[in-house]
């Protein structure tokens, strides 16, 4: 999600039409092209096969979007239980799960991003191997003396800002326009780079959280580390409006429900980070 995949793929494949799909305007546009037809185009284009039996893919909906988000949360949650309950069995292969997962969600999120053709299975296989990273994590920090209870409260806290931040987008008190979306996309990209220098850092140095540790400035970075991730949820939101304003196909429906479920992924994980500086 570092510059919201999901939203550029729309953005550039709705200036191609969706093969076949309307854009912009829509029954505008329909209107100023009928306008151009001759009678006989018109009688030939009444005459031709309906655009469902020549194949061509129905426009995603808002249920689509759902769907799809509750079946890869689904995911998510459930292999989560799986990767809990292996990292509590074995610390060793808990974290083996829990750094292999970290890197596959990187590989995968990159291929999924830059692959000309949307790939389901890739999405699936995603949310798979997320949850596994996700269980991993969670099972750590809630094994920490001192931190017991962050996992919950990481929960409570991300339900609460995902509720928050769609009455927001929804009440107009947060509004998604290029000047937003560029500089979410800039300091987005900033942190992804700032994140992974941060890893190495507390590998290498063995500094629990890396820059900051535990103290004012860690958790300052904590902070700013969840209001971007919170305020990447309207990008989503804005990239769900656009493609059911544009008449994506439906198969769209699986990538935002993969950037849906991304962001609200790294949401957590920036709270449970919070929670347990906040606990030193």
């Amino acid at each position: 999600m570092a510059n919201n995949p999901a939203f550029n793929r729309l953005s550039k494949d709705a200036r191609g039409g969706y093969a076949g799909f309307r854009t912009g305007d829509g029954a505008g546009a329909s209107h100023a092209t009928a306008d151009q037809m001759s009678a006989q185009q018109l009688q030939d284009l009444y005459n031709a096969p309906s655009a469902v039996r020549s194949g061509t893919e129905r426009p995603v909906t808002m249920d689509d979007v759902v769907m799809k988000t509750l079946g890869l949360f689904a995911l998510v949650v459930g292999f989560g239980a799986v990767g809990w309950a292996v990292a509590a069995a074995d610390q060793s292969l808990g974290l083996m799960v829990w750094m292999g997962g970290m890197v596959a969600t990187l590989v995968l999120g990159l291929v999924i991003a830059f692959k000309k053709t949307l790939s389901v299975p890739l999405i699936v296989t995603y949310a798979v191997v997320e949850g596994l990273f996700v269980g991993a994590v969670s099972q750590f920090f809630n094994s920490v003396e001192g931190w017991e209870g962050v996992v919950p409260s990481a929960v409570l806290a991300t339900v609460s800002t995902f509720a928050g931040m769609f009455l927001a987008y929804r009440l107009g008190l947060i509004k998604v326009t290029a000047k937003f979306r560029r500089i979410m996309t800039m300091a987005i990209m900033g942190y992804a780079v700032f994140a992974v220098v941060n890893v190495l850092f507390a590998v290498f140095t063995d500094t629990p959280f890396g820059f900051g540790g535990t103290g004012g400035l860690g958790i300052a970075i904590s902070i700013f580390a969840v209001g971007l991730a919170a305020f990447s949820l309207a990008l989503d939101f804005d990239a769900i409006d656009y493609a059911i304003r544009t008449g994506a196909p439906q198969k769209y429906s699986w990538l935002l429900a993969h950037g849906l479920i991304v962001t609200i992924v790294w949401l957590y994980i920036e709270f449970l980070r919070l929670f347990a500086r906040l606990r030193e």
